[in-house]
Parts: C-alpha cells; structure tokens; sequence
C-alpha cells in the first residue's frame, strides 16, 4: 500500500446515523469490497487507527489490517463471501457472514460469524469486532460461489 493510500481519510457514504436502507447498503459494499479479496482497496474502508478483533487477533491501523488480509487470502483460497444486516443503531451495524474457502491441501471450510462494526462521522469503520466458527465442508456441500450476483437479495441460509 502506497503512503497516499495509508493516509487516505477520504469520506466513505453512507454515513451515521444509520436507517434500514443505509445500514443495508453499507454491508452489501462490505460484501463486494471482501469479494475482491484486495487488502489495499479492502483496507481504505477503515479509519486510519482502525482497531480490529478477529477470532483471537487484535490489529490496530490499516498497515494491520493489509498484512493481516493478505496472509488471509493467500491461505484461504477461492474465498467466497455472504453478509446480512442483523441489527443497527447509530453509527453501529450488526453483521452475520458466511464465507467458504479451501485451503492448500484442498479441504474446503464454511466459516460463520458475526461481526460488530462501529463507525466515524466520515462513514470509515472505526471498529470491527469478529467472531468466526469454522466448519469442514466437501466440495459438493459448497453453496457460496464467487461474488453475489447483482441483484440478488437472499438472506443467509442457516
């Protein structure tokens, strides 16, 4: 990531206080940026200062997080992923997801959580809390493939 690109404060809409609408949107933008699986362009959602808990990780910046997602995606492979709005209020949103990905030996992994994501005025992610149950799935179990097409609205299967 470049020095512009760490410093960049720039303003991401929607902004807090989040409505149904707004909230919506927001974790369906979330969902598309993850799906590219680009640290840089993943990271550039986030505060400056952004403080992360994922599993039993804790990351503070963007640096983190562009180190934490690169080694992400390079073990999780063919990383596919499904977000629904749970609750909000404020300049917070309540997450659930679904992700599927193989590892290098081929097995390949649902993975559920929820995440808790707190927000600045400027509509980046200040906080984001995670937490993720994984679950060996075959190839033939999969029901996540690639990015969510347009305009396809389906909540998460259970």
């Amino acid at each position: 990531m470049s020095g512009a690109e760490m410093t960049d404060t720039g303003a991401r809409p929607p902004f807090p206080p989040f409505d149904a609408g707004s909230a919506a949107a927001k974790v369906r933008a979330a969902e598309n940026a993850w799906n590219t699986r680009d640290p840089q362009k993943v990271a550039l959602a986030y505060t400056p200062d952004t403080v992360w808990r994922n599993r039993d990780t804790w990351l503070t910046g963007r640096a983190a997080v562009v180190e934490f997602l690169t080694a992400k995606w390079e073990r999780e492979q063919d990383y596919a992923l499904r977000k629904s709005l749970w609750a909000f209020s404020g300049n917070r949103i309540a997450v659930r997801f679904q992700y599927e990905c193989r590892d290098a030996d081929g097995q390949w992994w649902r993975s559920y959580g929820n995440e808790n994501w707190e927000f600045a005025d400027n509509g980046l992610m200040a906080r984001r809390e995670a937490s993720i149950d994984d679950v060996r799935i075959t190839e033939a179990q999969r029901r996540i493939v690639g990015a969510r097409p347009d305009g396809d609205d389906t909540d998460l299967p259970v």
